[in-house]
This record gives C-alpha cells, sequence and structure tokens, in this order.
C-alpha cells in the first residue's frame, strides 16, 4: 500500500515543518512579533499544525488495523504481539523524550492500549459513532458544563498554561540540565497538555477511524474509493466553511467573566480542535486524489519516508534539538521564522533522498528494524536487502 505509506511520509512532512519554525517548543519563549516573520509561522501553523499530527494518528489506526489482520489471517492472534510492541515503542519514547520533551511516541503507545478491545467491535457503525463521539472533545465539553456551573476546578488555567519554558533549554544549561528538565518537567508539560487541549481524545478518535479505514480497504483497494475521495474532500470543505463561518460566533455565546474565563476558552479549544479535523480532511482527501491521480509521480517520493517515520522522527530531533537549545548552538533567539521553514524544507529533502538511498540497500529503517526486532524478540530479522521484498511487509510504521 504505497499510497499510505506516501501519505504518512507527507504526515512526517508536516509534523516536521511544524517544529522547525517552533524551533522545537522554544519559540514560545519569544514569538514574533515582526509581520512578514509571523506571515511565515501562520502560513505553517495554519496548514500543519495539529493537523499534521492527527494524520499520524489516522495512519496509525489503519497499520494497527494491518498488522492485527495479516497475522489473523495465518490464524495467529497478535494481541498479546501487539502489546509487546507498543511497550516497545513506548521504551523508545521515553528514551527520546530526554532529547526532546515534545516526544509523541509515548503518547501513542499508551493509546494504541485502547484500539485492541475495539478490533473485535464487528459493526464499523458502532466504531465510527465511538469515534466521532470522542473527536467532538466529551471530556472538554464536559469541563466547559462544570465551569459555568462555577466548580473551581474547571475555571483554573490549564498547567501548560502556567509553565514556563525552563531556563536550561534557554541559555546556559548544560546537557546534563536539559535531560533533566526534559525528565521532570518535560513529562509533566506533554502529559499536561495531552489531556488538558483533549488530544488524548483526538488521538484515540482518528485511530478509530484509520482502523475502520483499513478494515474496508480504503488503502488496500483505492480503485473502489475514488467517489468516496472526492465525496470525502467536498464535505471537508463544506464543514470547514462552515465552522469558519459560525465557530467563533458560537463560541462567543459562553457565558465569560474574570473569576470564569475557562468555559469560553475550553469552548475555543474544542472550536479550534473541529477546525483542526476539517483542515486535515481537506489535506487527506486533497493528497489522496493528488496521489491516485495528476500527482501521483511526485507524491510517490513520499513512500520511503512514510516507511521509515520511526527512525526519520527521531532523528529530526536528535539534529535540530541541538541547534536551538542551550546546550548546542543556542540559535533559538536568532534564527528567523523564514529561515528556520527553509531550514525545513532543505532538510526534509535531504531526508527523501535519504530514504530512497537506504531502501535501495535495506529492508529496514534502523530503528523500524530494533522495533521488530524487540517485537519478535530474535535478530533472525532480515536487515540488508537480499531479494525484493514487498513495501508494505517492510515497513516499520507506526
Amino acid at each position: 500500500m504505497e499510497g499510505l505509506d506516501a501519505l504518512r511520509g507527507f504526515a512526517l512532512f508536516g509534523l516536521f515543518m511544524v517544529h522547525m519554525p517552533e524551533l522545537y517548543e522554544l519559540y514560545w519563549s519569544h514569538p514574533t512579533s515582526d509581520p512578514v516573520q509571523l506571515l511565515w509561522h501562520d502560513l505553517v501553523f495554519d496548514t500543519f499544525a495539529d493537523k499534521a499530527f492527527a494524520l499520524l494518528a489516522l495512519c496509525f489506526g489503519v497499520s494497527f488495523f494491518i498488522i492485527m489482520d495479516r497475522s489473523a489471517r495465518r490464524g495467529v492472534d497478535f494481541t498479546g504481539r501487539f502489546i509487546w510492541r507498543l511497550v516497545v515503542l513506548g521504551a523508545i519514547g521515553l528514551a527520546h523524550s530526554l532529547w526532546y520533551r515534545g516526544d509523541v511516541l509515548q503518547v501513542l503507545a499508551l493509546m494504541g492500549m485502547f484500539l485492541l478491545p475495539f478490533y473485535r467491535v464487528r459493526s464499523n457503525r458502532v466504531i465510527i459513532a465511538i469515534a466521532f463521539f470522542l473527536l467532538l472533545q466529551p471530556m472538554l465539553v464536559l469541563k466547559m458544563i462544570c465551569g459555568l456551573n462555577g466548580a473551581a476546578w474547571a475555571n483554573a488555567a490549564p498547567y501548560f498554561w502556567t509553565s514556563p519554558t525552563p531556563q536550561a533549554y534557554l541559555s546556559g544549561g548544560s546537557l546534563l540540565e536539559t535531560l533533566r528538565m526534559n525528565w521532570t518537567d518535560g513529562h509533566l508539560v506533554t502529559w499536561g497538555f495531552m489531556v488538558e487541549s483533549g488530544r488524548l481524545s483526538q488521538i484515540l478518535g482518528l485511530s478509530l477511524v484509520g482502523m475502520v479505514l483499513g478494515r474496508i480497504g480504503f488503502f488496500s483497494d483505492a480503485a473502489r474509493f475514488v467517489g468516496a475521495r472526492y465525496a470525502g474532500l467536498a464535505l471537508a470543505v463544506l464543514a470547514l466553511a462552515s465552522i469558519l463561518h459560525w465557530g467563533q460566533a458560537l463560541v462567543a455565546l459562553v457565558p465569560a467573566s474574570p473569576a470564569m474565563f475557562m468555559p469560553r476558552s475550553v469552548a475555543g479549544t474544542v472550536e479550534g480542535s473541529l477546525t483542526s479535523l476539517c483542515i486535515m480532511s481537506v489535506l487527506l482527501f486533497g493528497f489522496l486524489l493528488l496521489y491516485y491521480g495528476p500527482g501521483k509521480a511526485a507524491l510517490k517520493l513520499l513512500a520511503p519516508v512514510g516507511r521509515m517515520t520511526l527512525t526519520l522522527y527521531v532523528g529530526q530531533s536528535l539534529v535540530f534539538v541541538p541547534v536551538f537549545y542551550s546546550f548546542g548552538l543556542g540559535l533559538h533567539a536568532t534564527m528567523l521564522q523564514s529561515t528556520a521553514v527553509l531550514l525545513g524544507l532543505a532538510a526534509f529533502a535531504v531526508q527523501v533522498v535519504f530514504a530512497h538511498w537506504w531502501f535501495g540497500r535495506f529492508t529496514y529503517g534502523p530503528l523500524e528494524w530494533l522495533w521488530r526486532a524487540a517485537t519478535y524478540q530474535t535478530l533472525d530479522v532480515p536487515f540488508r536487502n537480499r531479494l525484493p521484498v514487498i513495501a508494505e511487509n517492510r515497513s516499520g510504521a507506526w
């Protein structure tokens, strides 16, 4: 399923392009006020922030189904092995989080556990209904209602609002201090954000949608879904236009006062989450229409990237965190948004070339090979190419 690999590569591109002008989370300690630089920033964030990660969550659900279904067709229940696979992914994420506190691997590993019971639910309609409910951010809606009824906890500012960027990241901090902050404060901020922003609910909802897409053959039998892709794009554009037109007005209807400011803020978070989902859907169906149409020759270049997302995702932070953080070059305070975006484009082009070179010689990406070997608890996993290998079988994707 080269199309799925290419989509995953596109999602990784979007995530990386967000990380670059975000200066791997240090942008928020001194956001730009220059109109031109702000334009560069907003262009990237309006297009990819939250949307690229949402695409990865959806692809994660598709990959989950493929792995489980492939084993089931061989008469093997992969449930226990998949749990261990997620434990390994979580361990990789834990190690990565020491370097970069914004790691998402741990989050995907945890939320993947919740997918397992739904695999045995045979009704796609039930799963989609549950996914739709989760994407409506029920916990945030509950918090908004509680806040309107005067609950103190629901009117308190989220932890990630009030947590300052550690000074160790910005100036004078050593690598050891950065690692220590990532282990302590970093996990609190990351998980606080995931819980309080509703991201966990969104990840599970999108992963369930991805599982259903895998089950109906949306990627494996792409020719059967030409009309669905056009209809999906039309509905996504209509939904986006509607929420852009009425969303802010609806948020403004939520009562607000100095002592009760969170309910309207939470409503804005829900509106922003739904807007991002609409934009993600436009990106999803737009990408697939191009891939299975006039843009395939160009977009299939992303497929090798999509087959080594784990390696490249970790590699991106290994290279660029030291560029921006105090223990390295410390360029967070001086690099322009335009420079960060252009540097990101150039760096991703190098990653595309590297991925093509790599798969001409090897079967799996380095971390993908390690993940697979640890999953099966054997080193007898092919690494160097000897015979042609079907792309979907050598993918170590999330």
